[in-house]
């Protein structure tokens, strides 16, 4: 079998030696690399184009197209939607029907279509175009100077303010053909699918405006035969309320095809004899609303977005519900035609254009913020609620050390017992100084146990623990500063083995208070440690999640007032396992921090990882566009001015190969992970959850792909 040529559709079931060519070849070739470049990270730049139409006049609106066209490619755009039938502009009524217009519709694809030669993008055009003695509202595929294919509009509003079946014939049941358009024979139907031969991931499947008003668009059957990009080239008159209802069908779509979706509806210029219009623009990707246009514009529109469609490609991969309804609906894939084209990306650093989340297990928005807050707090509480159900009542016993995630966990189980309708006393909270336990995290404790109103004892594990390092003959029994993993895991596990002990003395079950970050970089004592309890009611919330948690609970009066101040000095205490004495000189805590990373940046890590899969080298990409500048915008609400850090590369690199390497090695600890709730839809590391893995894997393959594809190269 030969190779396709550039612009040929390839039709399921014959040799694609047997189609039709349309231009030269397609070129495989090894692109070169660049990191700072989106197409080496999956991405691609669509846009939503709004030009000024002139009604009636196609010449006027070619020139308005092209002129968008070059903005986009000057912007480094990789696919532009316009507007449904906008080379002649859409209300035009039986002026659709005039020979004078079809002409010079088509004289105008011919200027697009030249001009678009020495232009990168491709452009999806909407224009009447004539075909078996019929009359289509179709789109046009255009790429650099060729015409791939054309796609006609399936269904035509036929009600209330819409007559589209008096001037148009229904797409419906046209596939395998072609059509010629200005002087131009290329494929034509709604089987045509538009994929580039090299950028990845870039496919491309195209409906017209009612399309998606149906119960199945047909943009479902594009994106089950691989489209991961949907465009809609729609007109779609303005009423109040409407432009509600778009958004709502274009994320919807989004979220239910796995794809992202551009839409482009008609703006100024159209004419208003008994409608008006307002260029609304959108941008969605898997759900998610990316970028919106000015409505009711008085000048042209161009709105742009970086879509990530390898992210789409991973979503696909692991939504099996995704491939079944491929089957159920007799397999697409095999009907459509796929046109390949070489799309020549230019690879080169345009920057990001779509927000990028710092904290992406924390919305930045205050609305989103709170909700995801009242819900994620809320699961908890529920599920420890039903586990002291399940246990038949009992005590719940909690090791509070002063720390982020025990008094996280402690004012969740308070809540558990305000819902249960049992006293706060229910809750057996115990205080376990060690060797480098602070006053002030032991204040804390104590505190917050007498506030909250449970019942509070403390138990000092010095004495103990000296006696098992001296068991073991360790250096540190007789007083040497020898501060190594046993010394900080003797202390450790003597704190578990009490709680475990506490909650067989008292007819209860231990509570655990380790967090989703600590499991995902294996900062947890193993078995007899804090990766141990009855119940891992922190398992599926990272540490920075925790700190809104307790943010959350504070600004929305949970607590009386008294507790919340100190919840808050709890915020203000640096994270340290407290194991190993200050240093002598400084005076200085140990640091999580210090020793292992910020714990936003192994949250960022672990996001993108655990939920979507990426290459350590994209992830490295994106932790650069969200922290390299602090004083950019999208910090959660409230987040405090004088915790706002930014990050170079070189440290986010850093950081990322600690975090690979920690996360690979500690799959042991999560494979006997306690019950816990899932809470955020990042993902939870439950060997009987999102994630399953060997204890053995290596992450030799993660760190190569970094080494190779990172920012040095």
């Amino acid at each position: 079998m030969t190779e396709p040529e550039f612009g040929e559709a390839v039709q399921p079931g014959f040799d694609e030696a047997a189609q039709p060519a349309l231009g030269g070849p397609v070129r495989s070739r090894k692109p070169r690399r660049e990191f700072a470049a989106i197409h080496s990270h999956g991405l691609a730049r669509v846009a939503a184009a709004t030009p000024l139409v002139v009604t009636a006049e196609p010449a006027r609106n070619a020139e308005a197209t092209v002129a968008l066209a070059r903005r986009a490619d000057a912007d480094g755009v990789d696919v532009v939607v316009y507007p449904e039938l906008g080379l002649s502009s859409y209300a035009l009524d039986d002026l659709h029907l005039q020979d004078a217009l079809l002409d010079a519709v088509e004289q105008a694809v011919d200027t697009v279509c030249r001009a678009s030669a020495e232009l990168g993008p491709l452009l999806l055009v909407g224009a009447p175009l004539r075909h078996r003695g019929r009359l289509y509202n179709t789109a046009l595929a255009i790429s650099r100077g060729r015409i791939l294919g054309v796609v006609p509009k399936t269904f035509l509003p036929n009600y209330r303010e819409y007559y589209e079946k008096r001037w148009f014939a229904s797409g419906a049941g046209v596939t395998g053909e072609e059509i010629t358009v200005a002087g131009r024979t290329v494929p034509f139907g709604t089987d045509l699918i538009f994929e580039a031969t090299d950028l990845a991931d870039l496919v491309v499947g195209i409906e017209i405006c009612e399309d998606y008003w149906a119960p199945i668009p047909p943009s479902s059957y594009a994106a089950m035969a691989g489209a991961t990009l949907l465009a809609n080239l729609s007109a779609s008159n303005i009423v109040v309320g409407k432009a509600a209802d778009r958004a709502h069908l274009s994320a919807a779509q989004s979220a239910r095809a796995l794809a992202a979706y551009v839409y482009s509806a008609a703006g100024t210029g159209e004419s208003t004899t008994d409608l008006a219009w307002d260029g609304q623009g959108t941008i969605h990707e898997l759900g998610d609303l990316l970028a919106e246009s000015e409505r009711f514009a008085d000048t042209p529109q161009l709105l742009v977005a970086d879509v990530d469609l390898a992210r789409v490609r991973q979503e696909r991969m692991r939504t099996g519900t995704f491939h079944d309804s491929a089957a159920v609906a007799g397999r697409p894939e095999q009907r459509f035609r796929t046109v390949r084209f070489d799309h020549r990306p230019h690879r080169r650093d345009v920057g990001l254009r779509r927000h990028q989340r710092r904290f992406p297990f924390v919305p930045d928005t205050a609305e989103r913020l709170d909700l995801d807050c009242y819900e994620a707090f809320n699961i908890q509480v529920h599920g420890l609620a039903r586990r002291y159900r399940a246990t038949g009542g009992g005590r719940m016993v909690i090791g509070v050390s002063g720390g982020l995630d025990s008094t996280h966990a402690l004012i969740v189980a308070a809540k558990a017992c305000d819902r249960l309708g049992v006293p706060r006393t229910t809750i057996l909270g115990y205080t376990l100084p060690g060797f480098a336990t602070s006053a002030e995290t032991k204040a804390n404790a104590w505190a917050l146990m007498r506030a909250l109103g449970v019942e509070a004892a403390e138990i000092d594990i010095r004495p103990a623990a000296r006696q098992l390092l001296a068991d073991l003959g360790h250096p540190a029994a007789e007083g040497a500063a020898d501060y190594d993993v046993t010394y900080e895991n003797v202390q450790a596990g003597l704190r578990t083995d009490y709680l475990f002990r506490l909650a067989n003395h008292h007819g209860g079950f231990v509570v655990g208070t380790g967090d989703l970050s600590e499991l995902a970089l294996g900062w947890c004592t193993y078995g007899v440690g804090d990766q141990m309890s009855h119940y891992a009611v922190n398992a599926g919330v990272p540490k920075t999640l925790i700190q809104y948690l307790i943010r959350w609970a504070v600004s929305h009066d949970q607590f009386d007032a008294d507790t919340g101040k100190l919840l808050t000095a709890v915020l203000d205490t640096e994270i340290s396992p407290e194991l190993v004495p200050a240093d002598a000189e400084t005076g200085a805590m140990q640091s999580t921090q210090d020793r292992i990373g910020p714990y936003e940046l192994h949250d960022f890590f672990l996001y993108h990882l655990l939920r979507h899969g990426l290459a350590p080298s994209k992830i490295a990409f994106l932790a650069w566009h969200a922290w390299r500048d602090a004083l950019t915008d999208g910090w959660p609400a409230g987040f405090p001015d004088d915790e706002r850090h930014a990050y170079e590369l070189p440290t986010i690199v850093r950081w990322l190969r600690e975090f690979l390497g920690r996360f690979m090695a500690s799959q042991f600890k999560r494979s006997a992970l306690p019950n816990g709730p899932k809470v955020s839809y990042g993902g939870t590391l439950s060997p009987r959850g999102d994630w399953r893995a060997p204890s053995d894997a290596s992450p030799a393959a993660w760190l190569a792909e970094l080494d190779r594809n990172g920012p040095h190269r």
